[in-house]
């Protein structure tokens, strides 16, 4: 009797192993987002480089559980696609509010990074992915005026927006004053915040002593002016304060000592 309840127990083991490993394979990626994900390859050509393996060309051979794609990750109980990194992914072409990528409304993390979006705007529908809080579009040759909808990703946490530069190292980017007093007024959980080489030509938003959860800021090539609030100084996160090649502003800047 022993002997039998012994070989009974082994057998529910092993099938219970296995019922766990065919779960664990099941296919995670939701239908409607592996076409908006496929849809939005096809859209760009993929510069291929010696030194760079682009992650979406590889996406196809992967399988058909985008889950499991690299550069994407996906909620273990919703499976709905939650982070999208295609930094440095060889990209080439516009892309636009209709970008089916905007159908990824679950985004919390969303990394475009050193690709090259060929002078196109950066899309006002990038504001609607509201649960976004990683923002990074940096050096990925976006043009003209960054959308006052940015502005209404309440949760970031990070934003990169720097070095959109042609050849002559012209800024491509442009911020108004009134957008940047929005996203300093908005963004209040921002700690990490790059604009560095976006053509703002605006005085520093005093607002920005507000800000409590600020470690980096970096503002390099803006062309602020005027006087510099001084109390940003008394922020009790910040480690980096970046402001080189802003000629026009003025101020006297505190003393820091070093602390063992």
């Amino acid at each position: 009797m022993a002997s039998s309840s012994t070989h009974v127990f082994l057998l529910s083991l092993v099938f219970l192993m296995i019922v766990f490993q065919l779960s664990s394979h099941q296919q995670l990626c939701r239908k409607d987002e592996y076409l908006a994900l496929m849809q939005f390859k096809d859209s760009f050509v993929i510069e291929r480089q010696a030194s760079a393996c682009p992650k979406v060309d590889l996406w196809k051979s992967q399988g058909v559980d985008c889950c499991s794609w690299e550069g994407i990750w996906c909620d273990q109980n919703t499976s709905h696609v939650i982070g999208l990194d295609l930094s440095n992914s060889c990209l080439f072409g516009s892309i636009n509010s209709s970008s089916s990528l905007f159908r990824l409304g679950h985004l919390q993390y969303f990394n475009l990074a050193l690709n090259d979006f060929n002078f196109s705007k950066i899309p006002s529908t990038m504001g609607n992915l509201s649960r976004l809080t990683y923002l990074n579009l940096s050096g990925s040759f976006f043009f003209g005026q960054i959308p006052h909808e940015i502005s209404k990703l309440s949760n970031l946490a990070k934003l990169d927006l720097s070095f959109h530069v042609d050849c002559s190292n012209q800024e491509l980017l442009e911020l108004q004053r009134s957008d940047l007093n929005s996203l300093v007024q908005n963004l209040t959980k921002l700690e990490w915040l790059d604009l560095s080489s976006v053509d703002i030509n605006s005085p520093i938003p005093r607002a920005l002593a507000n800000m409590s959860s600020l470690t980096y800021l970096h503002f390099s090539q803006c062309g602020l002016f005027g006087k510099f609030p001084t109390n940003i100084f008394q922020l009790p996160k910040l480690q980096v304060l970046d402001l080189d090649n802003n000629w026009e502003i003025s101020g006297n800047f505190p003393e820091f000592h070093s602390h063992n």
